[in-house]
């Protein structure tokens, strides 16, 4: 559903990405680690078709990005550390234009059960967005994802600043997008959820996948103690 075939990401003199390899199925929560700088939110603004790679193939559900970025961007939804949503309208009204800005259009009772999948209390859907708590926002991204069948989710450091309570409820939520059927890929600094919630786990470190390992094979310790190699490689 997702694929990366040796892509390469130059800025300027900075290489961002080197011969980057990833393959990300229906069904599956892949979690990218690295530190600030591996390349984790570029591999995901190539796959968004907000950046252009300067080599290789970025895939989804084996459309090329490069190639035909509005069909693969119908097939994308992304949550970013900050879901951006108009704070004076309500939880209902940002699910409704969010979808039809996507060409889906469904009836108020279809907007209140996404949000209620996507575990936004009731008495928060006709309440405006500026009220929000951060997980809260999340959930409405969550639900914007259900509306429009999110073949593919994108996140960027998602339970970045969220309590330890909604950070579970959150990878509950994504749990749930795989359980669906969704391909997920999240860049993410946190390794206990990355091992918690994650099918699969891969360390970057300047452009490049430098380890890679099933989440239920490796223990807490363990992929903390590689991580921690990986940082410290020549």
């Amino acid at each position: 559903m997702l694929e990366a075939i040796a892509l390469t990401k130059n800025y300027g003199e900075v290489r961002a990405l080197r011969s980057f390899d990833l393959r990300v199925n229906s069904g599956e929560i892949y979690c990218l680690l690295g530190a600030n700088g591996a390349g984790k939110t570029t591999t995901l603004n190539i796959f968004l078709g907000f950046v252009r790679a300067t080599s290789g193939i970025a895939r989804i559900d084996g459309i090329d990005v490069g190639q035909n970025p509005t069909a693969t961007r119908k097939r994308i939804a992304y949550i970013p550390e900050t879901v951006t949503l108009y704070g004076t309208l309500s939880g209902v009204e940002n699910l409704d234009y969010f979808s039809k800005l996507s060409g889906i259009r469904h009836s108020v009772h279809a907007l209140r059960a996404f949000l209620e999948q996507a575990g936004l209390a009731v008495d928060a859907h006709d309440r405006p967005l500026q009220g929000y708590s951060k997980g809260m926002r999340q959930k409405v991204g969550i639900a914007i994802a259900i509306a429009r069948d999110a073949k593919v989710l994108l996140l960027d450091e998602p339970t970045s600043g969220l309590d330890p309570k909604a950070s579970n409820e959150f990878s509950q939520l994504i749990l749930a997008m795989a359980e669906r059927g969704s391909a997920i890929l999240m860049a993410t600094h946190d390794l206990f959820r990355a091992r918690e919630t994650g099918s699969r786990i891969g360390i970057m470190r300047d452009g490049s996948l430098r380890k890679e390992f099933v989440a239920g094979e490796i223990g807490h310790r363990d992929l903390e103690n590689e991580y921690l190699k990986t940082m410290q490689e020549g």
